[in-house]
């Protein structure tokens, strides 16, 4: 998302401080919200924005039933396949979830557009700076 075709001598990442399974949805929540703050603070043409994980992992769940009537209805542990409730993205600790690439200007907007990320991801994140050397 972004310009896609710029050079931006500025890298902010946001990196995750444990492993664990980010769903979808909040991937989503995210990455709308950033790219929406990005776009009204920055400008469309000042940043590029990467997603970089993707939820490959299927979420299942084996619906237990209970109350009345549930013993013959429910199959218990047999047959405990279960139906796909959401899909996921595994993610190890330091890995980068997000990365924002911005010109010198407006890495304090890029960094206000993680942190309202941060907020939306489970777990810990931290973000990472990483300034390109001038050629």
């Amino acid at each position: 998302m972004g310009n896609l075709k710029g050079e931006f001598p500025v890298t902010l990442v946001l990196k995750s401080k444990e492993d664990l399974q980010i769903r979808h949805n909040a991937l989503e929540a995210a990455r709308q919200s950033m790219n929406r703050y990005l776009e009204t603070k920055v400008g469309n043409l000042n940043y590029r924005f990467t997603v970089r994980v993707y939820p490959h992992h299927i979420l299942r769940n084996n619906p237990l039933a209970a109350g009345a009537g549930a013993d013959r209805m429910s199959t218990g542990m047999a047959r405990s396949f279960g139906k796909v409730v959401g899909i996921a993205a595994r993610v190890r600790k330091g890995q980068p979830i997000f990365q924002v690439d911005v010109a010198k200007q407006f890495v304090s907007a890029a960094k206000t557009a993680l942190v309202r990320a941060k907020n939306k991801m489970p777990g810990g994140c931290a973000i990472e700076e990483v300034r390109k050397p001038a050629a």
